[in-house]
């Protein structure tokens, strides 16, 4: 491992039930109804705000559609974060690791499906600037097909080869692309419960709940 890419939303920021909120607003404008928490994991986490809105409008494309209530499910999910003040932070251990990874010289960067301004939110209010240069994190600039060309990017970035990369993910989505890109160490947080479904993968090489079950 000589460099460390890390998935964002459900990973070092727990989230989950934001996403929910945020989404089941744009479900029930567009289809009538919420979405479930299975549809999260399996539809959405990991997935670019343009096809989860889409999938919700019946998989027909339409840009404008997708623009427009992807910056509005983005606007209701920073409200929600920040209404819920106890539980905005980043997960347990993620400064501690943070902080050793700066002391072993080992570059690392962030790659998530989170538009800008959600990553310049995160930024401002964990303070990411202090561990990570923020022109290095990779987002849904609308410029990447799948969370693959995201974690390549993320690679370039920080100058580290894709199988010198470990990647640390919570979504099936995340995992799938991660050894799609070639990437031999992943690691889960299991905020999505999809450890039994990737326990036996090769390069799935550690399974926590929190950063500081973690061993990099």
């Amino acid at each position: 491992m000589d460099g460390v890419i890390f998935d964002f939303n459900g990973t070092l920021f727990l989230d989950n039930d934001k996403h929910i909120l945020a989404w089941n607003k744009i479900s029930q404008t567009l289809r009538g109804k919420g979405i479930t928490e299975e549809e999260l994991h399996t539809k959405m986490n990991g997935v670019t705000n343009k096809y989860i809105v889409r999938y919700l409008n019946g998989g027909t494309p339409n840009e404008d559609i997708e623009a427009l209530y992807s910056k509005r499910k983005e606007e209701y999910y920073r409200e929600f974060c920040k209404a819920d003040t106890k539980n905005f932070h980043l997960i347990e251990g993620a400064e501690a690791l943070f902080n050793d990874l700066k002391k072993r010289k080992i570059p690392f960067t962030i790659a998530s499906a989170s538009i800008k301004e959600n990553i310049d939110f995160f930024v401002e209010n964990f303070h990411l600037d202090r561990w990570i240069d923020p022109d290095s994190i990779v987002y849904d600039n609308g410029e990447y097909k799948d969370k693959e060309a995201m974690f390549f990017q993320a690679a370039k970035n920080i100058q580290v080869p894709i199988d010198k990369i470990c990647v640390i993910e919570d979504s099936l989505a995340g995992v799938k692309a991660s050894v799609k890109a070639g990437i031999q160490d992943i690691r889960i947080i299991d905020s999505g419960h999809i450890a039994n479904q990737v326990k036996d993968l090769k390069s799935v090489k550690e399974i926590g709940n929190t950063m500081a079950d973690l061993h990099l």
